[in-house]
């Protein structure tokens, strides 16, 4: 593995453990669903640097369909979080 790739790992890593602390003290459930789609990101692009790096081009498709997954995912919470906002 190239020096660049461990690098963007290690990056990716760092931002993932700050997105995880947002995750667990986010004051409000928009703040945690932001959180949560930011993970999703991370672990796209983190794989992305892995197939990158390994050249494993079988993965190209799991990671389209994990980002329309967590696409979807944010789409849905954040319609819930619009839905509750309109209760009150």
């Amino acid at each position: 593995m190239s020096a660049v790739a461990v690098v963007a790992l290690a990056l990716l890593s760092v931002a993932g453990m700050l997105v995880l602390v947002r995750l667990v003290h986010g004051p409000r459930a928009l703040d945690r669903i932001v959180a949560l789609e930011a993970m999703v990101s991370l672990v796209v692009a983190g794989a992305c640097v892995g197939v990158a790096a390994w050249e494993y081009t079988p993965f190209v498709p799991v990671l389209i369909v994990l980002s329309l997954l967590g696409f979807i995912g944010s789409t849905v919470a954040a319609r819930l979080i619009g839905e509750r906002e309109d209760l009150r």
